[in-house]
Formats: C-alpha cells, sequence, structure tokens
C-alpha cells in the first residue's frame, strides 16, 4: 500500500511543479511584454523571483494579475488582427488584376478562351 501513496505523492508533486513552472513563465513573459513598467522594477521582479520564487509569483499574480490578463488579450488581438490583415493582403486581389492574370494566361495558352471567359465573369462577379 505504501506503493500507491508513493505514486500519488509523486503525481500530485509533478503536478503542482508543472503548474508553478507554467505560472513563473507567464510572469516572466508578462515582464517582458508591459511597457509600462520601468527597467528597474523588472530586475527588481526578476531578483524576487530568483530568491523567493514562491512568495514573489504570488505577490505578483496578487498585485498585477489583472493587468497581466489584460496584457495577454491585447497581445492575441494584435496577433488576431496582424494574420487577419495579412489573409486579406495576399487573398484579395482586385477585379481588373485577376483578369490581367487571367488574359496572361490565356496569351501564354495556358487557358483556352472559356476558361478566361469563366475567370472573367468570376472576378467581376
Amino acid at each position: 500500500m505504501t506503493n500507491f501513496w508513493d505514486i500519488l505523492y509523486l503525481m500530485a508533486s509533478t503536478f503542482l511543479f508543472v503548474a508553478y513552472l507554467i505560472i513563473l513563465f507567464h510572469i516572466v513573459f508578462d515582464l517582458f511584454r508591459d511597457p509600462e513598467l520601468a527597467g528597474g522594477y523588472k530586475v527588481l521582479w526578476l531578483i524576487g523571483l530568483v530568491f523567493l520564487p514562491f512568495l514573489t509569483a504570488l505577490g505578483y499574480v496578487l498585485a498585477r494579475g489583472r493587468g497581466m490578463a489584460h496584457r495577454q488579450q491585447a497581445a492575441l488581438q494584435r496577433a488576431r488582427s496582424d494574420t487577419e490583415a495579412y489573409i486579406r493582403e495576399v487573398a484579395a486581389k482586385s477585379p481588373a488584376e485577376q483578369i490581367g492574370d487571367a488574359k496572361a494566361l490565356l496569351d501564354v495558352g495556358t487557358i483556352s478562351q472559356g476558361e478566361f471567359d469563366r475567370l472573367k465573369q468570376k472576378a467581376l462577379a
């Protein structure tokens, strides 16, 4: 029966350690993501995380937890808008550009006149 409790203890301690590491990495990323926090304060938080990691992490989450969530949401929103802008830029060609590309394919002989007409109708639709 001792073996069961040892395994249970190992699983619980491993879970808590991994959860702590995830929180620690979030704190460090948040420190470097925050442009409003002065460099000296960032250094003090990092020193605290090295020498009193659990207390400093708890204090950081209590003191700056709401700001962490806002900065994370802002970063995700920036990434989403950048991705959407890139997709619109790459995917969106004007009808004139689409017809010009189709005409170039027709002139080279890659597509037939019927295919060109279909592409032209699709671009104008």
